[in-house]
């Protein structure tokens, strides 16, 4: 998915939808969904099946811009919503079930998925997400492993980018990112801790391993990591978004931070994971509006505070790449308006209806979906 180019970094964006059905409950009809989408798209970016049939995934082409990454995430999240409406069901870019659910979705028929669903039982079940996940060039392992040191101390504020699963099973649950804390229920889950060498990080996996508390490398689940298709550092840390526009501010902040600590020769951070992971809490509870941990004292500030000293920080960066008005603009409006979990926290306090929640994200109502079923036929149906 990426490569570097120059002196700017190029990077990519995976977004994870559900597809509900009309009345906004997690439908069955993810994988057909992706088929139907898949003829739609275009020569930029890639549809995908993922753990459940209730999912949909959408990965971007390596980009050099922000908004080549915009144009493609528009693109693929449009061609979804317009395969899921001729069926009957709608894409939902929020990161937990807004819905309550009585059954668990079915796992998508995939050998793979099939052997976590049976080793890991509940929790693959159960843990039912959609994350927002960045890839940006690295050099090579080496440098990713320092590179992850150094971003470490900034992933609650990348967490509270995107934060978008204030409502789910039906109710406020009183996080801003609800998914973060379900997400954490996987044993490979959490912040990586501070590793003395990529022989360090490749002993922890091996453990793992040897341990059966992942089946394969594709199962290291930390915040950020080393990709394994790709010579990428991959963070993991974020809600799937509301808006493309804010996934694409997440992108331009985490290539940001890497080329940044590409830079920076200085030693990273001395913060234990004990410390890091209760600030990781606090960054889910509160989301862009609220309070963040300082990644300098450690003292809550408001989180717009720490996203001004992330953006002053990476600066040079954030300007070699093009992206320094786009980000000071994403971080302003994140600061006025709040995100996804501000806008469904909104919705939901104005009648407690999760379903009201499910219509705002989804752009339409439920009787919206069922006019457009009634006029495109499911083809062969």
């Amino acid at each position: 998915m990426n490569e570097q180019t120059g002196d700017v970094l190029t990077f990519g964006i995976e977004e994870e939808f559900f597809v509900v059905d009309r009345h906004g409950h997690l439908s069955q009809a993810g994988d057909e969904v992706v088929d139907a989408a898949e003829a739609a798209v275009d020569e930029q970016g890639e549809l995908q099946h993922e753990l459940t049939q209730s999912q949909a995934e959408a990965a971007t082409d390596v980009c050099r811009t922000h908004d080549e990454a915009l144009h493609q995430l528009r693109g693929m999240r449009g061609d979804l919503t317009s395969a899921a409406r001729r069926r009957g069901v709608r894409l939902l870019p929020a990161a937990s079930p807004v819905l309550s659910e009585v059954d668990p979705p079915r796992i998508t028929p995939n050998p793979r998925y099939e052997r976590m669903a049976e080793h890991f039982g509940a929790t693959a079940r159960t843990s039912l997400t959609c994350g927002c996940h960045v890839h940006v060039a690295i050099p090579d392992k080496a440098s990713g492993i320092a590179v992850l040191n150094r971003v470490r101390p900034w992933l609650p504020a990348l967490l509270t980018v995107t934060a978008n699963s204030a409502v789910a099973d039906g109710y406020d649950t009183g996080y801003c990112s609800w998914r973060y804390q379900q997400w954490s229920r996987w044993p490979s889950a959490g912040p990586p801790p501070r590793f003395a060498s990529l022989d360090e990080y490749e002993s922890i996996v091996d453990a793992w391993l040897r341990a059966g508390s992942i089946l394969d490398r594709g199962m290291i689940y930390w915040d950020v990591r080393l990709s394994e298709k790709q010579p990428t550092l991959e963070f993991r840390i974020a809600d799937v978004a509301a808006t493309p526009e804010e996934a694409v501010l997440l992108g331009v902040l985490a290539r940001g931070l890497v080329a940044t600590a590409l830079a920076d020769d200085a030693p990273p951070a001395e913060l234990s994971n004990e410390v890091l992971r209760a600030q990781l809490w606090r960054a889910s509870r509160e989301g862009a509006t609220g309070c963040c941990p300082d990644p300098k004292t450690g003292d809550l500030v408001p989180a717009k505070a720490v996203l001004d000293d992330l953006v002053q920080l990476i600066a040079p960066a954030l300007e070699a790449a093009g992206d320094l008005d786009f980000a000071r603009e994403g971080t302003a409006r994140l600061a006025a308006e709040g995100g996804g979990a501000e806008q469904q926290r909104r919705r939901f306090a104005e009648r407690h209806r999760a379903e009201d929640v499910v219509d705002l994200l989804t752009g339409g109502r439920s009787d919206d979906v069922e006019e457009s079923f009634t006029a495109s036929p499911r083809p062969g149906g």
